[in-house]
């Protein structure tokens, strides 16, 4: 499993704006739990902070504690989702991974989050 307390945050310099950030991690590894075949993806993270900023050495470490484990696409998307979510308390945040076509498919899987107001 991954370990979301590998996860550093920074106080967001300009919480009264909303803006967006976008943290591409084009080599991202897992390996596949049916076949155990090495699964080679890009992560992307786009947020609206509100008072918390993900550090971006953390956040490197973070993807890799993934590389060992054995998970499928939609696992780790969400995964990530809800491990960032929990530490950021983010107003807005969406996860997108594309997967490395394979067998002549390729995924993109997305998964979303909202704050309520």
């Amino acid at each position: 499993m991954s370990d979301r307390k590998l996860l550093e945050t920074f106080p967001n310099p300009n919480p009264q704006r909303e803006y967006e950030i976008l943290h591409v991690a084009p080599e991202f590894t897992s390996v596949c739990p049916k076949t155990g075949q090495p699964d080679f993806g890009t992560i992307k993270l786009t947020y609206v902070p509100n008072k918390l900023c993900v550090e971006l050495k953390s956040y490197k470490f973070y993807l890799q504690s993934y590389r060992n484990q054995g998970v499928f696409y939609e696992d780790v998307t969400n995964r990530i989702l809800d491990d960032l979510v929990a530490v950021l308390r983010p107003r807005s945040m969406t996860i997108t991974t594309e997967w490395t076509p394979r067998g002549g498919l390729h995924s993109v899987i997305t998964a979303t989050y909202k704050r309520r107001k």
